[in-house]
């Protein structure tokens, strides 16, 4: 296994992170997502644990809390070794005041992921999405103060837009609070808007990035392809997140090749793609077995060639957005390059 810096911290995370979404919650959405039960659950963490994974990911909301009571009791002592990451903004309740990062919600879900938990702290606690009523400032004093109070460790949000992130770190500056370490955002060789601008503010503000579904739902699971149209799994079920069907049988066909190359699954070829990107810190995966988990994991030992990088980009490299594409017409000012800016200017004017 290997292991990146968590974002501008001290604390040193796993590339892959397992995913807890596939436990818990049967008879609901998040059943179909995985549904396993303690013993199941208990069998992958194991499994992660002994590959050298020491970063596990959930959410009080996943399988309405049931998530968090299965991995804390399948941590068990354990516990210590791992950096515990989980998060708060999904409704929790009927109640007015079940949802969001109002200080009142916040203190209260700390508390209960705590409990569910069987844990003293958090590694990280994320704000799962944003909240557009609660005054931003509630919400980072809020953060801050678990910080100081011993509860949570660091913090960090998720699925939030740049202007948003950029914000938020501007308020912290401004109030001398403390800030997100990092961002769990959704990126796969399908779905690369991250690229256009968080990627870039990412890498300005030295923030971590934690991906969630690498593989976009499974379509880059190595069972889906123009001619073979898997009719299982929790696509079927739940079609998210969105993807241009069309575009992405286009990639798997690529993928398909380089992966018969190197001697690995389309999976792994998807994965190790995300693991060769220097403002990746971990690639979150999860899995509903034994199999899927022991495939994901072949990920960190995938090496990808320029050729191979250069054909994936090809083929899946979003067209840069205004103004990016205008400022890469107008810039010719790049660090690290040694011009004759006489020789630029006569070809331009």
């Amino acid at each position: 296994m290997q292991y990146q810096q968590l974002g501008n911290t001290g604390a040193f995370v796993s590339r892959l992170c397992l995913g807890t979404m596939t436990f818990g919650g049967k008879g609901t959405l998040f059943g179909v997502m995985g549904g396993l039960d303690q013993k199941e659950a208990e069998t992958l963490v194991g499994q992660s644990l002994d590959a050298g994974i020491n970063f596990v990911d959930t959410a009080n909301m996943y399988a309405a809390g049931e998530s968090e009571t299965i991995l804390g009791k399948a941590l068990g002592a354990k516990r210590k070794d791992v950096v515990l990451a989980t998060k708060v903004f999904g409704r929790m309740g009927p109640g007015p005041n079940q949802v969001g990062i109002s200080r009142l919600h916040v203190m209260q879900q700390v508390e209960a992921s705590l409990k569910r938990l069987g844990t003293d702290y958090i590694d990280l606690y994320q704000i799962h999405g944003f909240d557009n009523v609660t005054p931003m400032e509630e919400s980072l004093r809020a953060f801050d103060d678990l910080v100081r109070q011993g509860k949570v460790r660091y913090f960090g949000c998720s699925n939030w837009a740049a202007w948003q992130i950029m914000k938020g770190l501007g308020v912290s500056a401004q109030q001398g609070l403390d800030k997100f370490v990092t961002l769990q955002a959704y990126y796969s060789m399908v779905g690369r808007d991250l690229e256009h601008e968080i990627v870039p503010l990412l890498e300005d503000q030295k923030l971590g990035l934690m991906t969630w579904s690498p593989l976009a739902g499974g379509v880059l699971s190595g069972k889906f392809s123009r001619d073979s149209r898997a009719n299982e799994g929790r696509r079927t079920q739940f079609n998210f997140p969105p993807v241009n069907v069309e575009k992405a049988y286009d990639i798997i066909e690529v993928l398909q090749k380089i992966a018969k190359k190197h001697g690995v699954t389309v999976a792994q070829v998807a994965l190790g793609w995300q693991l060769h990107k220097p403002y990746v810190t971990t690639v979150i995966i999860g899995a509903k077995n034994e199999t899927q988990l022991k495939d994901n994991l072949g990920a960190v030992n995938v090496k990808l060639t320029q050729e191979d990088l250069d054909a994936i980009d090809a083929i899946s490299k979003p067209a840069p957005l205004y103004p990016n594409w205008m400022s890469g017409m107008q810039s010719d000012r790049k660090p690290g390059t040694v011009r004759d800016w006489s020789v630029v200017a006569k070809s331009t004017f």
